[in-house]
């Protein structure tokens, strides 16, 4: 391997691991808190995505500046976690929380099914695709390979600041303490006072927003067509199930481990390049059955 194929490789295995991270954030935070494997989330990764580019290409459309494309990134984050995830977690997954882990799964399983086909509903089968982000901030170049700086630069400082505000949000701010007590236990943090229920609508759509912002920020990189929610999901469940399920921290490296062992062997061994994410998901798992950075738990009955 020459040293342009290992840059190219080690700069996209960063990017793709910035991207699945801020999705697998998102995942992380609320099964940490309300314990509940969300499969619909991929769905609100493919609609923030698709939104992106819709509200993009009507502002380009009226003569606005290409640079607005990045507002309008968290403009779409935001109206997917608030105008689908908390109607989702208000209306129906509360109902569902003291039920059994199988049943959850298939209720969120069937939520994704339906916003599947709404988003075939509303923006049909063809792909979209809008670049503007990429074009406004240009190109770089490493040691004479050309790279996006959309892609080099700026997604893995997103996702590290994702990263570092949520670990100080849950730690030192009072409404992240209100989160972590719920969390340790529900029934000891509702007894004195504090509205789980609240908390958890709180929580199911700051995950919303997270995956809504992944699509976002995913969108100038890819095509936008049906299924591209599936392929995340299942990626983001890897992550998350190889650092351990709830582990903020375990998630980030994790993401970089896929993402770096996923761009390798798509240069190297590309035959495989879809199955590596999963090959060091098993191997982990195998070795350390709760994840690289969980920790058996008592479980209360």
């Amino acid at each position: 391997m020459n040293l342009a194929i290992f840059l190219l490789a080690l700069f996209d295995g960063v990017a793709y691991a910035a991207l699945v991270f801020i999705v697998a954030l998102g995942l992380t935070l609320i099964f940490g808190v309300m314990r509940i494997l969300n499969v619909a989330h991929g769905s609100l990764y493919a609609i923030g995505a698709y939104a992106t580019v819709s509200l993009t290409g009507y502002v380009l459309a009226l003569g606005f500046a290409p640079v607005l494309a990045f507002p309008l990134m968290i403009v779409s984050a935001v109206l997917v976690g608030i105008a689908i995830g908390g109607p989702l977690e208000y209306f129906l997954l509360r109902r569902i929380y003291d039920k059994s882990e199988v049943l959850q799964l298939l209720v969120t399983f069937a939520v994704f099914m339906i916003l599947e086909d709404v988003q075939r509903l509303v923006w049909g089968t063809q792909p979209y695709f809008d670049s503007s982000a990429l074009q406004v901030l240009g190109n770089v170049s490493v040691f004479g390979v050309t790279y996006t700086a959309y892609q080099l630069i700026l997604l893995p400082l997103i996702a590290v600041v994702l990263l570092l505000g949520m670990r100080f949000f849950l730690r030192r701010t009072v409404t992240g303490k209100l989160i972590t007590a719920t969390t340790e236990d529900r029934e000891a943090a509702q007894s004195i006072g504090i509205d789980a229920d609240k908390v958890f609508l709180f929580t199911f759509v700051i995950g919303a927003v997270l995956a809504g912002l992944g699509g976002a920020l995913a969108s100038p990189t890819t095509s936008i067509l049906p299924g591209m929610g599936a392929d995340m999901i299942v990626l983001s469940f890897a992550v998350v199930a190889t650092a351990g399920l709830g582990q903020i921290e375990g998630a980030a490296l994790t993401a970089l481990m896929i993402g770096l062992g996923r761009s390798f062997a798509v240069y190297l061994y590309p035959e495989i390049s879809v199955l590596v994410p999963y090959l060091i998901m098993v191997l982990v798992l195998l070795v350390r059955p709760e994840g690289l950075f969980g920790s058996p738990a008592a479980r209360k009955i």
